[in-house]
C-alpha cells in the first residue's frame, strides 16, 4: 500500500499549520520561532496578529518578510489570518468611518400597546436621542404594523394592518379599532448587535465584504504575488459571525429571542418579498413575537436567506478571490453548543457559511472536549458544556462537509489545543488529535506559538513558550505522529454505513432534534456515518442501488432526525428517495408539517405509505440498523468508547481504531469485511506489528488490546511487499515488577539537561504533594539498578504503569524511546545486559504546577511524576 509505504520511510506530508502571534517581537525572536517550529516536526504557519501595533505598516510587512524569508529557507508555508484580530471581519479597522451602506445592518423593532376604539389617537414613531439609552435614536423607518392581541393571553391573534404610509413627521396618527392592539415600529440601522463587533463588516453585503478583501487580501497580494500559490498558502478567517446579539458569544440566539436585532442587509427584504409575497412587512414582527402554536414561517423563510447570503457574499466572495490567484481561503465559525445553526456568534448554518473556503474547519478550544465527559455536562470556560454536541456533533459535521464540497479534496482541518491552559500537555493534546482523527478530521492548527516574553496570559498552552515549556522538546513525537496518521487517512473515500440530516432548517421550522442525537447512538455501536445538509439532498445526492450516493460515497440508509417540520421540497425528495428504494428511517415520528406553511398532507400521506419507510425511537436506532445488516464491522460486545475510522484508497483499506475512554481499557476481536492480507501499524513508534492472513471466504477477525488513549491502525489489502514487522508484545507475557530503591533529580526546562540531585525515593509517589514538590514544574529523573542473571529473552518491555505525563526511557545510557500517553509501554529488547543494568526514566509534567493560570481552573489536574508500578515484560 503506498502511502503505507510512505509513512513508513518518513515520506508523509505536512498535515500541520499551528498559528503563530504576533505583537511586534525582534527580528531574531522570530528567527528563532520558525526555527522552533520547523525543528519540532512542522512545515508551515499561519500568522496571527494577536494584536500587532502596526498592522499592515511598515514593521508589520518587515516582521512578515521575515517569516516569508524563514520560510522559503525551510521549504515551509505561510497562512495568514486575514484581519488585525480575530475575530475576522473587521477589515483592519477600515470600517470605523465607512458609509452606512457599508457597516453593519439591522433590523430592530420596538412596540406600542394600544387600546381601542381610539378614534383620535397619535403615536411618537421617531425615537428621540437619549443620552442614557444606549440604543436610542436614529435607524431608518422600514414599517409600522399594527397586530391585533388576544384579550387574555396577550397573543398576537393574526391580524394585522399595515400602517407605515400614515406615519408623517414622525407621528402615527390612527384610529385604533376595538380591542388591544400592539403597534411594531421597525427600523433600519448600525446599531443592536455585540459592542465589540460595532466596527465590523456586514456578512451578509458584497461590498462590505469587499472592504476587508480590498483591505487586507489585496495588500498581501501586492506584497508577496510572486510567492502565492508557493510558498504563501492562503487565508484564515477565524470566528466571523452575525454578532447581531449584545451578548456576543450568546449561543442562543436566534429568530423568537425578545430584544435582538435581526441581521439586514438589502437583498433580504427582496428576497422576503420572492417568498412570502408583497405583504412580507406585515408578518416581520413574528421574527421576534408568536403568533399560534407552530413558529411563524417566515423565521424560517428569514434563517434560510441570511444563511445564504452570508455563504454568498462572505465566504464564497472571499474564497473565489483566493482560487483566482492560486492560493486557498480556510477557516472555521463559532459553533460552539449548537450555535451553528442560529444567530448570534453563530451563522445560521455550518454547511453553507464553509462552503465557499477550500478546506472544512472547526475549533476545540477551551475545554470543549475532556477525555470521558462524552454525555455528562462539563463546565467549560464558558459554562456548561454540551458534551453531547461536542463529542457526537462537532468533528463528525465538519467532516462530513469535507466529504461532501469536491473543493475541499477531502480536508477538515480543526484549531486544537488552544485555551486549556497549562494544565494541558502532550497527553491530552494527543487524545484531541486522535478523537479528532477518527472522525474524518485532517489538518490541525496547534493554537498557539506565542513570541511574546513568557509567561505570556493569553489563552495557554503556547508550545515553546520561550523555552519554558518542559515538553516542547517532545512536541515532535506528537506532531511526526499526527502527520503519519493524517497522511494515512487522506486522499480516500470515507466509507459509512449511514447519512443523517443536518437539522437547520428544521430547527427553524419548530420543535426538532440534534443531527447528533442519533449519530451519537451509532458511534457507540461502531456504525459510522456522514451528516448532509438539505441543500445536497435536493441538489447533489442520487440513489445507486438502493444506496444513497453522494459524491464519492454511499450510504445504506437515510437517517432523519425527529422534525416537526421540513421544507416541502425536502419532504417530496425523500419521498422520492424511498419510493425508488432508499431505506429511510425517521426518529420517533414524522413530520407533521411543512416549514413554509403549506398543505404538506399529501407529501407526509406519501411518505407513511411507503415500505421503505420506517419511524424507530432514538434508543433503537443502532440496533435497527444492526438488524438490517447496515454496518460494517462486529465486535465481541459492546464497547460504547471504541471509535473508528474507515477509508478507502485504491490499493488499499485503510481502518483506524482509538479506544477514547481515558481509564477503561478494551478488549475485543473485531470483524472486518475484508479478504487477502492484513497488517497492524503502529503510528507512534511508525511500525508494521503484526501481518495476519485472511482465509478466503471469510472475514478478518482482528483482535484489538487497547489501553486508554491507544490507537491501533489496520491496513487490508493484497500481499504487503517488503515490510519489516516488529513484534509487539504478547499478551501472554512473564512479567518481573521493579521495585526499588530510585535516586530522584530535577530540572528545569531551560536547565535541562543539567540535573540537581533531590534524594532518594523509597517507594514511588506523586510529587506534587504538598511534602514533596507540589509548585515543580520540569523534567523528574529516576534511576536505579536492575539485576539480570537469566538468558536475556528475544523480546523485553519495559511497562512504567501510571506516569504523569510525558516520559523517555534509557537502559544503560541508551534511549529506549518516549511516550507522550497511555500505555507507556517500551521496547527495551537488545538494550538489556547480564548482570547490572543502569535503568534511567525521565518524566516531564505540564507547567500548571508552577503557573496556575485562569485556563486551567476548570481542570481536573493530574499528579506529576512516576507512580508506577514498573514491571519487565518477557
Amino acid at each position: 500500500m503506498r502511502r503505507l509505504q510512505e509513512v513508513l520511510k518518513g515520506q508523509e506530508g505536512n498535515y500541520i499549520l499551528p498559528l503563530f502571534w504576533q505583537h511586534g517581537e525582534e527580528e531574531g525572536i522570530l528567527r528563532e520561532e520558525m526555527q522552533r517550529i520547523h525543528e519540532s516536526g512542522i512545515r508551515a504557519v499561519i500568522a496571527e496578529a494577536r494584536p500587532h501595533p502596526d498592522f499592515l505598516g511598515p514593521k508589520w510587512w518587515q516582521d512578515m518578510d521575515v517569516i516569508m524569508e524563514e520560510a522559503r529557507k525551510r521549504g515551509m508555508q505561510v497562512w495568514v489570518l486575514d484581519d488585525d484580530h480575530f475575530p475576522t471581519g473587521r477589515a483592519a479597522g477600515r470600517l470605523k468611518d465607512a458609509p452606512k451602506e457599508l457597516r453593519r445592518s439591522f433590523l430592530s423593532e420596538r412596540h406600542i400597546d394600544a387600546l381601542g376604539p381610539a378614534p383620535h389617537a397619535s403615536f411618537i414613531i421617531d425615537r428621540p436621542y437619549v443620552p442614557f439609552f444606549a440604543e436610542s435614536g436614529g435607524g431608518a423607518l422600514i414599517a409600522v404594523v399594527a397586530s391585533k392581541r388576544d384579550p387574555i393571553s396577550g397573543e398576537l391573534t393574526g391580524e394585522s394592518i399595515d400602517l407605515s404610509a400614515i406615519v408623517k413627521d414622525g407621528i402615527l396618527h390612527w384610529s385604533v379599532p376595538e380591542g388591544y392592539w400592539r403597534i411594531f415600529i421597525m427600523t433600519i440601522s448600525d446599531k443592536g448587535g455585540s459592542k465589540n463587533h460595532e466596527d465590523y463588516l456586514n456578512p451578509l453585503s458584497a461590498e462590505s465584504t469587499r472592504v476587508l478583501i480590498d483591505t487586507v487580501h489585496e495588500a498581501f497580494y501586492e506584497r508577496y504575488r510572486d510567492d502565492f500559490g508557493k510558498t504563501f498558502a492562503g487565508f484564515f478567517s477565524d470566528e466571523p459571525a452575525f454578532y447581531n446579539d449584545s451578548n456576543q458569544y450568546d449561543y442562543e440566539s436566534a429568530t423568537g429571542k425578545k430584544d435582538v436585532a435581526m441581521p439586514w442587509s438589502k437583498d433580504v427584504p427582496e428576497r422576503l418579498k420572492e417568498v412570502i409575497g408583497e405583504d412580507y412587512l406585515k408578518q416581520l414582527p413574528l421574527l421576534w413575537h408568536d403568533q399560534g402554536v407552530n413558529p411563524p414561517i417566515i423565521r424560517y423563510h428569514y434563517m434560510n436567506i441570511v444563511s445564504s447570503l452570508y455563504g454568498e457574499n462572505f465566504t464564497s466572495q472571499i474564497g473565489d478571490w483566493c482560487r483566482e490567484r492560486s492560493v486557498e481561503y480556510i477557516g472555521h465559525v463559532i459553533e460552539d453548543n449548537n450555535a451553528h445553526t442560529r444567530l448570534g456568534a453563530g451563522t445560521g448554518h455550518f454547511f453553507r457559511a464553509l462552503w465557499g473556503q477550500d478546506m472544512s474547519g472547526v475549533d476545540v478550544v477551551l475545554w470543549q472536549l475532556a477525555p470521558g465527559f462524552d454525555e455528562t455536562p462539563f463546565k467549560w470556560f464558558f459554562g456548561e458544556a454540551d458534551s453531547e454536541f461536542f463529542n457526537y456533533g462537532l468533528g463528525k459535521m465538519g467532516s462530513s462537509l469535507a466529504h461532501l464540497d469536491p473543493k475541499k479534496k477531502g480536508r477538515t482541518m480543526a484549531e486544537v489545543f488552544g485555551a486549556y491552559g497549562w494544565a494541558e500537555g502532550l497527553k491530552l493534546m494527543k487524545w484531541l488529535t486522535d478523537h479528532m482523527l477518527v472522525r474524518g478530521v485532517n489538518h490541525f492548527i496547534p493554537h498557539s506559538f506565542s513570541a511574546k516574553a513568557f509567561p505570556d496570559p493569553d489563552c495557554p498552552p503556547h508550545l515553546y513558550a520561550r523555552g519554558k515549556n518542559p515538553q516542547f522538546r517532545y512536541y515532535r513525537y506528537l506532531n511526526h505522529y499526527t502527520n503519519r496518521l493524517s497522511h494515512l487517512l487522506s486522499g480516500g473515500t470515507h466509507i459509512a454505513s449511514a447519512a443523517v440530516l443536518y437539522h437547520a432548517e428544521a430547527e427553524w421550522s419548530g420543535k426538532a432534534m440534534y443531527f447528533h442525537k442519533p449519530v451519537k447512538e451509532l458511534l457507540k455501536r461502531q456504525i459510522d456515518c456522514d451528516v448532509l445538509p438539505i441543500d445536497a439532498i435536493l441538489d447533489s445526492v442520487t440513489l445507486e442501488g438502493k444506496k444513497l450516493k453522494s459524491r464519492d460515497e454511499t450510504f445504506d440508509c437515510f437517517i432523519i432526525p425527529y422534525s416537526e417540520a421540513l421544507p416541502a421540497k425536502c419532504l417530496a425528495r425523500i419521498g422520492e428517495l424511498a419510493e425508488l428504494g432508499l431505506p429511510v428511517i425517521f426518529i420517533d415520528a414524522l413530520p407533521v408539517r411543512a416549514s413554509e406553511g403549506e398543505d404538506g398532507s399529501e407529501l407526509l400521506k406519501r411518505l407513511t405509505a411507503c415500505r421503505n419507510v420506517s419511524v424507530v425511537p432514538l434508543a433503537e436506532v443502532a440496533g435497527h440498523l444492526a438488524s438490517r445488516g447496515f454496518y460494517e464491522l462486529k465486535t465481541d460486545g459492546e464497547y460504547p468508547y471504541l471509535r473508528h475510522y474507515h477509508i478507502r484508497h485504491e490499493d488499499a483499506d485503510v481502518y483506524f481504531f482509538f479506544n477514547e475512554h481515558p481509564q477503561l481499557p478494551i478488549e475485543t476481536n473485531v470483524e472486518l469485511p475484508t479478504s487477502g492480507h492484513i497488517c497492524l501499524y503502529d503510528a507512534y513508534n511508525n511500525r508494521v506489528t503484526r501481518v495476519i492472513d485472511v482465509v478466503d471466504g471469510e472475514d478478518a477477525r482482528v483482535p484489538l488490546r487497547l489501553a486508554p488513549f491507544e490507537t491501533v491502525v489496520v491496513v487490508a489489502g493484497e500481499l504487503f511487499k517488503d515490510l519489516t514487522v516488529q513484534d509487539e508484545a504478547v499478551t501472554e507475557r512473564e512479567q518481573l515488577e521493579v521495585s526499588a530503591v530510585w535516586s530522584l533529580s530535577i530540572v528545569s526546562s531551560e536547565q535541562y539537561p543539567r540535573f540537581e540531585t533531590h534524594g532518594k525515593l523509597e517507594r514511588l509517589v506523586d510529587l506534587s504533594r504538598q511534602e514533596y514538590l507540589p509548585r515543580f514544574t520540569g523534567t523528574f529523573r529516576y534511576e536505579t539498578t536492575v539485576e539480570w542473571n537469566n538468558a536475556l529473552p528475544k523480546n523485553m518491555w519495559l511497562d512504567l504503569g501510571e506516569v504523569y505525563e510525558t516520559a523517555e526511557v534509557l537502559v544503560n545510557g541508551r534511549s529506549a524511546g518516549v511516550r507522550i500517553s497511555p500505555p507507556y509501554r517500551f521496547d527495551i529488547s537488545g538494550s538489556l545486559e547480564q548482570g547490572a543494568n543502569m535503568l534511567t526514566v525521565e518524566v516531564t509534567n505540564t507547567l500548571v504546577k508552577e503557573h496556575r493560570d485562569m485556563f486551567s481552573l476548570v481542570a481536573q489536574q493530574e499528579p506529576s511524576g512516576l507512580l508506577g508500578p514498573v514491571r519487565l515484560l518477557y
